[in-house]
């Protein structure tokens, strides 16, 4: 294959990845976009492999199978509550192979034949230091989400001090192998160093906040895998690799807008770490408020007479594997005249767009699910608000207490509604470890139990009514 018929299928395989990422951007189209996306990719593979020749393709042969065996079984067997940590393992895998790609290169490239130029030393640089912090920290975030190490911030004294060494150390490297110090161990101290940091990086980062680190480490990779390009002089690497970037730091800085809080205080302020839940408890009960539970038969009576129902999900649905059982309550509703609607809060569940994702799982119409300024304007309206394990978006801390760390952060006003109803599994906080005053507002009844359980239970007696 000619370089510039290879170019023009790469131009090809560039035009699906920005036509994906512009169905992407809406429930409706999103799996079309997924599609096209995908068939961009293999194309490219495709194109290289033929570009190849007959060097080494027994390897690519092989690589192709693990990997996409491996991504065709993941697809099929992973449950919705484990989908975040598996774009947090994906996403680390595409950093780790930027850095292994650096690697290779520059251990290519070192005398004889000569030399690398400046640009390709500082390409390889950047790869392997942007790609090793992203592989490491995506593990870490893995394992948090996986509960193979707590979810809380896990500090130490001086940590600033460290990360901010240990990334100057690995600067030092990338420098000096820019400056023509080429010697191959200095590339390997460097991934070291990353690696290092990469890992007390994340370690200090809450879980409430993993959709924002899961988004920024995914922008990180994106930049590695487009230095690698420069690397290879591939240019599907470069574009593509720009607009994970672009697209990365775009979605992060908006989940930090959704969150009212910087990027900085994300990654800097330990949030989680907050407070004795005793003495929240106390206080959130501090005016006289008590929790009122309801059983399942009440709670069907206010359904099922009510006017309009919002159903507020957020990451107890996904535990449960309740969206299903949801979609279904909320079908036998509108059967009986009521009006139903979803309230979806930009940070609901652990990663971008989790609660999307489960209730199209569940095939809820698009149209139903609606975002935080406009259902915020819907609950006034709204005769009981079901919040089916949500919390810290739905606590009005964020709104009344000047004290509370979630202070100013825009949340779903379900406390707006006529009534609300909490389906918790107990009164345990929420990963931010914060408790809720909603809890103890008179309007709020809780009923206790598994998400599935419960929604089963009110399927039935909605029925029975």
């Amino acid at each position: 294959m000619s370089s510039n018929t290879a170019n023009l299928l790469y131009l090809i395989t560039i035009v699906t990845f920005i036509l994906a990422l512009r169905d992407l951007s809406n429930p409706a189209s999103a799996r079309r976009g997924v599609q096209i996306g995908a068939a961009g990719m293999m194309l490219a593979v495709v194109v290289t492999w033929i570009r190849i020749g007959t060097t080494s393709w027994w390897a690519i042969a092989l690589g192709m199978l693990l990997g996409g065996g491996f991504g065709a079984v993941a697809a099929r067997k992973v449950h919705m509550t484990a989908m975040p940590q598996m774009v947090a393992l994906f996403n680390g895998v595409g950093g780790g192979a930027a850095t292994l790609i650096a690697l290779d290169e520059l251990h290519r490239i070192l005398p004889p034949p000569g030399a690398p130029k400046v640009d390709i030393s500082l390409a390889i640089v950047l790869s392997a230091l942007i790609g090793a912090i992203s592989f490491a920290g995506s593990m870490v975030a893995f394992a948090k989400l996986q509960e193979l190490i707590q979810g809380r911030p896990i500090t130490y004294s001086g940590q600033q001090f460290v990360n901010g060494a240990l990334f100057l150390a690995a600067l030092g490297c990338g420098l000096a192998l820019v400056s023509g110090v080429q010697q191959q161990w200095l590339l390997w101290v460097l991934v070291g160093l990353a690696l290092l940091f990469g890992v007390l990086f994340v370690l200090p980062i809450g879980g409430a906040d993993m959709p924002v680190v899961i988004s920024l480490l995914n922008a990180f990779t994106g930049l590695a895998v487009a230095a690698s390009g420069f690397e290879l002089e591939n240019n599907v690497l470069i574009v593509s690799g720009m607009l994970v970037g672009a697209s990365g730091t775009l979605l992060t800085l908006m989940m930090g807008r959704a969150m009212n809080r910087s990027i900085a205080n994300v990654l800097f302020s330990a949030f989680g770490q907050i407070q004795d839940g005793g003495a929240a408890a106390a206080a959130a009960g501090a005016d006289g408020g008590s929790v009122r539970s309801a059983s399942a038969e009440d709670v069907a009576v206010m359904l099922a007479y009510a006017h309009k129902v919002v159903f507020v999900p957020g990451y107890g649905l996904a535990v449960a594997q309740a969206q299903h059982d949801v979609r279904q309550l909320a079908d036998l509703l509108e059967g009986k005249g009521v009006e139903v609607s979803y309230a979806i809060h930009p940070v609901a569940g652990r990663m971008p767009g989790h609660m999307n994702v489960l209730l199209a799982e569940a095939n809820v119409p698009y149209d139903e699910l609606h975002e935080l300024d406009e259902a915020n304007g819907e609950f006034p309206r709204t005769d009981v608000a079901v919040v089916v394990g949500a919390n810290d978006v739905v606590n009005p801390d964020a709104r009344n207490n000047q004290g509370s760390p979630i202070y100013g952060m825009p949340i779903l006003n379900v406390d707006d509604a006529q009534a609300v109803v909490v389906l918790k599994r107990s009164m345990n906080p929420g990963f931010a470890g914060i408790e809720n005053p909603l809890f103890y507002n008179p309007k709020t009844v809780m009923l206790f139990g598994d998400a599935k359980d419960s929604i089963d239970k009110l399927i039935a007696d909605v029925k029975n009514l």
